[in-house]
């Protein structure tokens, strides 16, 4: 029995592999077929995970729109830089842990104890393999992760992932500076996939893939 969670990514992404423009500006990619994809999969999953990246530039709340009941939201965020009033934080939902490192500010932390929880796993950045173990410990068993591109790397290339799921929409963003789904220092030998499923949604497609 693995001593984390089932970790699955979930991403949409341009046709030229691109999860937003170049100023971090959340862009429609994907349509209501998949945002509904999306949303089941969020019911399905017992945590929902992102970066710190994510909450700065998108703000999203985390919730799921069919009214069953929300999952747990985690944000990785080694410096504590989550606003005070962000959506993760603030909206009604599940409820919100923030997973920060040793280097975080004590002040920033602080604040954040007041309105959700607080774990530090790590010295100078949030340890992924560390936090997951914590994460199953306290009875999360699937994970779903939300990125965004620092996350999906730091996930990956930790082998804390076992399958990614991607939509891929029509459209082109470009720019050498905009994230795509997974960035960091990159593979010198490229990691395999074993292809699940594609499937025609919207005016894109969805494919599945397993983490070999």
């Amino acid at each position: 029995m693995k001593s984390r969670p089932f970790v699955f990514i979930n991403a949409a992404m341009s046709a030229d592999g691109k999860i937003s423009t170049y100023e971090r500006r959340q862009t429609r990619i994907s349509g209501d077929a998949d945002r509904k994809r999306v949303d089941k999969l969020r019911a399905s999953a017992d945590a929902i995970m992102v970066g710190i990246g994510t909450v700065l530039a998108d703000d999203p709340g985390l919730t799921v729109r069919s009214g069953v009941k929300n999952p747990t939201r985690i944000v990785v965020d080694s410096m504590a830089r989550t606003p005070v009033d962000a959506e993760v934080v603030t909206r009604k939902g599940g409820p919100t842990i923030i997973a920060v490192s040793k280097s975080a500010p004590r002040e920033k932390v602080e604040a954040l104890r007041e309105k959700a929880e607080v774990i530090t796993v790590g010295d100078r950045q949030v340890s992924l393999p560390e936090l997951l173990g914590e994460l199953k410990s306290r009875g999360i068993n699937r994970l779903m992760v939300e990125g965004g591109a620092t996350l999906n790397w730091g996930l990956i290339s930790e082998g804390l992932v076992d399958e990614i799921y991607v939509y891929i929409g029509n459209i082109i963003i470009g720019g050498k500076d905009a994230p795509t789904l997974v960035d960091g220092v990159g593979f010198l030998d490229p990691m395999k996939l074993e292809l699940l499923s594609v499937e025609k949604m919207d005016d894109g497609i969805l494919v599945k893939w397993r983490v070999l």
